[in-house]
Order: C-alpha cells, then structure tokens, then sequence
C-alpha cells in the first residue's frame, strides 16, 4: 500500500476500526491524524465547514496518545480518533463567537462539557466546525465565519445550525463531530448531508449553558461510532442543571437492533401538520423506509399529525423576542454586525405585547403534551427530518424569509420539547443526488433504542452512495 492510498484509507476509517488499529499496531493516532489533517486540505477551500484548524496542536495530541497505546493504556475508548467540536462548545483558552462577527471574542474560561469529556478520553481535537449566527439558522450563513457547503453538491447548504459538522462528517473529517440541537440542528445537517446522528433525551449529554430542548449530540457516518462516543459524551457534569442521573448504559449494544424489530409497533408519520409540505421525493424514501421495517416483521401503523401551525408559530415568536432582547442589549455598532435576516427576524417581536408573548411561550408545552401523547402507543415513530431536500447554500431558509423561518422543523422540535431521543439516518437520495434523512423517535430515555433501531435499518436500507470526494480529487480519479 502506498503512503497516499494509506492515508486515503485512514481518514475513511470508522471511529471502531481505528481504535482496533490502535489496539493491534497496525497503525498509531499520528498517522490516523496525518491522513485527517491531509484530507481536510484538500476539502476545506470548497466546504469552509471549520474554524481554529490547529494541525500542530492536533499532532501533539495525537502523540500523546501513541505514547499511551505504546504502553497499552489508552485513556478510553475514544483515545488517539481525530474529532471536532462545534464553535458553540466552549474550549478553554479558545473565543466562542456562536457564528456572528456580533460577539467579543473572548477566551473561554473552562472546556464546556462535550469538550471536557473528549479531552478525558484522548481524542484528538484538531478543530471547532462553523455555525450560523446564535445557531438560529438552518444553513451555513454566517456573519462571523465563511459559507458552509454542502459536500455532495457545493450548491447546497449543508444545514445548521451544526453546518460545519455535518459537512465535515460527510466529506469524511475524521469519523467523530459534536454537534447541538435546539430544534432541528443536529438531525437537519445529518439529513442533509447524509450521516448519521442521535439528538438524546435533555440532558443525557450534559451541556453547559443548558436551555430548554437544548442537546449535543454526536455526528457521525455510522450509528456504530455514535455509540462508541456515547460512551464518552454522557458521562455527568455537574454544570448541567438539567443533566439527568447518570445511567451505566450498555451503548455498546446498540448492534442489537436487527433482532429487537419484531413485533415493534411503530409509527409512520408522514405530514407534520404544520410548515411546508413534505416533496414526492422525500415522501417516497420515508415510505420504502417503512415497507422495510415491515418486511422486518416490524407493526407499521400511519399516524396523524400532532403538530400544529399556531404550536410553531408560537415557539417562533418566543424566540423571536427572546433574541430580540439579546440584540437590543448589544451596543449598535456589534448589533449591526448581525445578519440582517436574524434582525429582521429579532425585530419583528418589537411590538408583542406581554400577553402575546405569555399566549406564545405556553406553545412549548403544548407542543410536549401533544408529542407525548402521539407517541404513547408506539415503539418507535418514523418520519421525514425534513420536508424537503437540502436547499441552496446562500440561503438562510428554506423560504428565505424572515416572517416564515421555522416552516421545515415542523417533524424534528416536537422532539427537543418532549425531551424524546431522535435520530436522523439516511434513507435515499433525490433525482438530484442528494441524501434524504429519516427520523426515527423513540420514548423519553430510550436513547439505546433509538440507537439500535437505527442500526438495524442501517443494516436493512439499499446500498448507500459512495461519499463524496474533493472536486479535484475526483476529477483525478474520472482521469
């Protein structure tokens, strides 16, 4: 094998595959972060999907774990895999401008939990993915750092708010990212983008500052990976207010998902109720989706949408005031530094009234006891991530508009107000090539279920696409 074609198959490899290189000295955590580093510099000009690459500083990770392997005493299981972290998860040491030019950048104090975590267990942290500004986007847009692509169509927004991190997964920057989640951010990219992620049950992964629906969650290719970081990723800290009691959860399990199918009783969601309606193309892959639970000797039983459109318009309002008053207590000099579509968006609650916001703010739980309750007669429940496909890259929604923003959430932040684990996994590709994401919910604290259910569709759905390839890299390869 070749130095270039070893490199090529380092960076390809899953999170599982080079923890067992490690183990059997096949290869060491430099060479797996060489083949990383190399990769990105030959993706990154096209993506733009990071912020603070610090090859240097990786590599040194990195050595430390050869030494620990060397010795045979890896920190965990984690130990020597190149990672990143979103921009919103704080690392000592490091500004965290949350994707707008708006914010002072100034050092962090302390590694926020996600990243604490990643640091116990030695992986190697070479870089923080990009995001849109206050994460109130699902799109790469960002006043702060450059436009996030999407890599199986440079066109194309690779979502957000965790847009670098869903790009990065799918153009295969190392097999582990952390992304967040307040209603839709981790399973719209993945969707979008053609991965695999688990928004958990709140406060499963403790996070730091917590807020209502508020998750991280890992971004990955394979459920596989996912599981392997929950290992790490849902070890307590304190400083999450919302944490749930630490469980000794059997993550490694998640392969047991293809015996647990039958006899499952799962719903089949198919409208939302609310925002846009869902395309042909991505109502079609959801319902092969279902058709294969089935043959798996899964109960599929079609569901009536629980959301509705005055639920959505009623967290978008609170929202809507809630950054309304962030952005009145900036100094107009940083407040204008803003994308005009968030302020147009913040602005537009100038005129609500405290009964209108009281009015608005009661649709959060509302929409939990109307998810809960949809819920309640099934295992699992499928459905879209999004209604449509992923959109151009310029845009900061799919309507570009501001006065109709949250109009493609409408199946995924029932989920973040219920506080029910939800996956995103890939389930087709449109005419155009792009991937289609399915959701797959399970009940409150069933994160392994959600996992293994994933894993067993991952094992039953058709053969996937190659990943994309760096333009240059493919045009080589066509030659």
């Amino acid at each position: 094998m070749t130095k270039q074609s070893q490199d090529h198959a380092l960076h390809e490899l899953a999170a599982t595959d080079l923890i067992e290189g490690y183990r059997r000295g096949d290869f060491s955590p430099v060479e797996a972060t060489q083949a990383v580093l190399g990769h990105v510099e030959r993706w990154e000009r096209h993506l733009q999907a990071l912020y603070l690459l610090r090859p240097e500083k990786a590599l040194e990770q990195a050595r430390a774990s050869e030494r620990r392997w060397l010795r045979g005493e890896p920190l965990g299981p984690i130990d020597g895999v190149p990672l990143t972290l979103k921009d919103n998860i704080a690392t000592e040491g490091d500004p965290t401008p949350l994707g707008t030019a708006a914010v002072e950048l100034v050092p962090a104090a302390a590694d926020a939990p996600p990243a604490a975590r990643v640091r116990e267990g030695g992986g190697v942290v070479f870089a923080k993915t990009t995001m849109p500004d206050y994460g109130m986007l699902s799109s790469g847009a960002s006043s702060f750092h450059a436009l996030a692509r999407n890599p199986w169509n440079l066109d194309m927004t690779p979502g957000g708010s965790s847009a670098g991190a869903g790009a990065a997964a799918a153009a295969g920057y190392g097999p582990l990212h952390v992304g967040t989640d307040i209603g839709g951010s981790l399973r719209l990219p993945a969707g979008w983008c053609g991965i695999f992620t688990l928004k958990p049950s709140l406060g499963r992964i403790p996070i730091d500052p917590p807020y209502t629906g508020r998750a991280a969650g890992p971004m990955t290719r394979t459920v596989a990976d996912s599981a392997l970081f929950m290992q790490v990723l849902a070890r307590p800290d304190v400083r999450d207010s919302m944490g749930l009691p630490w469980q000794d959860i059997a993550w490694k399990d998640a392969d047991a998902g293809a015996a647990r199918l039958k006899g499952l009783r799962i719903g089949l969601l198919l409208e939302a109720g609310c925002g846009l309606a869902v395309l042909p193309e991505v109502r079609a892959a959801v319902e092969h989706a279902a058709r294969l639970f089935e043959r798996a000797g899964a109960q599929v039983h079609s569901m009536q949408p629980f959301m509705t459109q005055g639920m959505l318009d009623g967290m978008d309002h609170f929202w809507r005031m809630r950054s309304h008053v962030d952005l009145k207590a900036l100094p107009s000099a940083r407040r204008d530094k803003v994308l005009p579509y968030i302020r147009r968006w913040a602005e537009s609650a100038a005129d609500l009234g405290g009964e209108a916001v009281f009015k608005a703010a009661s649709q959060f739980h509302a929409t939990r006891v109307a998810t809960v309750n949809a819920c309640r007669g099934f295992d699992y429940v499928i459905s879209p991530v999004s209604p449509v496909p992923a959109f151009r890259a310029e845009l900061p929604s799919p309507t570009n508009d501001p006065l109709r923003p949250l109009e493609h959430i409408g199946f995924t932040v029932p989920y973040n107000m219920s506080e029910q684990p939800a996956a995103s996994i890939n389930c087709g590709y449109t005419a155009d090539g792009l991937p289609i994401g399915l959701q797959i919910a399970g009940q409150r604290f069933d994160d392994l279920g959600v996992l293994q259910v994933a894993r067993a569709f991952e094992l039953l759905r058709d053969p996937q696409r190659p990943w994309p390839q760096p333009p240059s890299e493919a045009l080589d390869h066509v030659d």
